[in-house]
């Protein structure tokens, strides 16, 4: 179970011990249950929920969110495992998590475009393990190919894009519920830029 939220940027919150913790504020919510999959129909049993809403609508999203008697929203996650029995059109809000617990969040990382072996796999340059140069500081250096296997082995480390990517980090402690402001606070860094979604679960 679990929600969908905007990743708002991050600060940083001193605990009762005076250890100054960086942390990540994400906008939580609420998000509007726009399906709800049963085993009966589905096959499995989930709930659909929306959050943020679509400016622009074409035909067939509008008709889906006004079955549950909301506009259409521009992100749509299916969650499982919900103890609490919501129907279509419910909301769910961030008070779904509490102080303390552990989340599991994804979304999409930063991306980073073309990058070199040095950026990219931590590669040491001249000086440190250099694959073979002698006089390129960021090159990358043999790779290994001769007469035999005369080819690159597939998953070879090499320069190449990096970044936007589906990356999840696990067990993320909540450090404050605000739920007026539909806020969360977690400990650590959460992937992707400022605005970008994020899928919390527990």
């Amino acid at each position: 179970s679990g929600l969908i939220g905007k990743k708002i940027g991050m600060t940083s919150i001193f605990d009762e011990n005076g250890k100054n913790i960086p942390c990540t504020v994400i906008e939580a919510g609420p998000c509007v249950v726009t399906q709800v999959r049963t085993k009966e129909v589905d096959g499995y049993e989930a709930l659909q929920l929306g959050f943020d809403d679509k400016k622009t609508v074409n035909k067939a999203a509008e008709g889906h969110a006004k079955k549950a008697g909301s506009v259409a929203k521009r992100k749509v996650v299916e969650f499982q495992g919900y103890n609490e029995d919501y129907k279509l059109g419910d909301s769910v809000t961030v008070d779904h998590f509490k102080e303390g617990e552990f989340v599991d969040i994804a979304g999409t990382s930063k991306g980073k475009g073309f990058q070199g072996v040095v950026k990219r796999h931590g590669f040491g340059g001249v000086g440190q393990a250099t694959h073979g140069q002698h006089n390129r500081l960021r090159a990358p250096g043999s790779i290994g190919a001769a007469s035999y296997p005369a080819r690159v082995f597939k998953g070879m480390k090499m320069a190449g894009r990096m970044g936007g990517e589906r990356v999840k980090v696990e067990n993320l402690k909540v450090l404050k519920v605000v739920a007026d402001k539909n806020l969360l606070v977690v400990k650590g860094c959460v992937p992707g830029h400022k605005n970008s979604y994020v899928i919390i679960s527990k």
